[in-house]
């Protein structure tokens, strides 16, 4: 199967689909990922039904899921969210999940008290003429006060999710988890078992909600801190997970650029990315 084949969750299954870095300077984040090895698409910017986004992003296409990298590049309540985020703290502040159903995830998390707002179409063009197309179920704001916790329903994922964006010299094959940073991870984890339609257990001293690929992680920032090595305060998302081929060789490219590794395979990354990774 191809891996653009693979984006798409077969019905009545959910999938952890990408984490975003809001970050201040695109080109920074990608000399920095290009160093470590990875492939990155080519600047791109959104486009809404209703006109620009006034956001651009660079992604790093993975066989299961991918990470993005956005930036605010006009004054647009898109742009203002980007900003007022990153005067927060430097780093993760979006998880999406994968759906075939955009419509009916609205309808359902309307249902349950998220009162999401309008249904939004995006899309963007990418080199050959291209288009990305998805549609994206957001919660109102508050509602998930962690950052933007979102659904994705791809309508051409073919378009990005090509051989070329694939060629990573790292081994790095998926997105396994996010880091979800709760002063009470228990109240929390219910919330966000209600946004995702899934049962939170515990993980050791954390509180874990798997979906059919991929996992949210929940607990204190004290215990995200001792995990990663650092993390924001909550409400926030902390990092995530790298599925890796061999997570100690990717380790050693991370430490042969100067960053520090800590004894659970856990990198704090610079300010060009914000956030924190662990090898796994």
């Amino acid at each position: 199967m191809r891996a653009a084949d693979r984006q798409r969750p077969p019905p009545g299954s959910l999938y952890l689909d990408h984490v975003s870095h809001f970050v201040p300077d695109l080109e920074a984040a990608a000399m920095l990922l290009e160093a470590l090895g990875f492939a990155v698409t080519p600047l791109s910017a959104q486009v809404t039904q209703h006109g620009s986004a006034g956001t651009s992003n660079r992604c790093v296409m993975l066989a299961e899921g991918y990470l993005e990298f956005l930036t605010p590049t006009a004054d647009t309540p898109n742009a203002a969210h980007l900003r007022k985020s990153m005067r927060r703290y430097r780093g993760v502040h979006l998880v999406c999940f994968g759906t075939p159903a955009a419509e009916e995830e609205h309808e359902r998390l309307a249902a349950h008290g998220f009162a999401p707002q309008p249904l939004v179409h995006l899309e963007r063009k990418v080199e050959g003429g291209m288009k990305v197309r998805f549609s994206v179920v957001r919660a109102a704001p508050g509602k998930m006060p962690e950052g933007r916790v979102q659904y994705v329903q791809h309508l051409a994922p073919e378009a990005i999710w090509r051989p070329a964006h694939l060629r990573h010299r790292n081994g790095v094959l998926g997105l396994a988890a996010a880091y979800v940073v709760a002063v009470d991870p228990a109240r929390t984890a219910a919330r966000w078992a209600r946004f995702m339609g899934a049962l939170p257990r515990r993980e050791g001293k954390f509180v874990a909600l798997e979906t059919d690929r991929g996992k949210v992680l929940i607990g204190t920032r004290a215990r995200m801190k001792a995990l990663l090595g650092a993390a924001p305060r909550s409400p926030g998302i902390a990092g995530y997970a790298l599925a890796c081929r061999d997570p100690r060789a990717f380790a050693r490219r991370c430490r042969e650029i100067g960053l520090k590794v800590n004894r659970n395979l856990a990198v704090v990354l610079p300010r060009a990315l914000g956030g924190a990774w662990r090898m796994v």
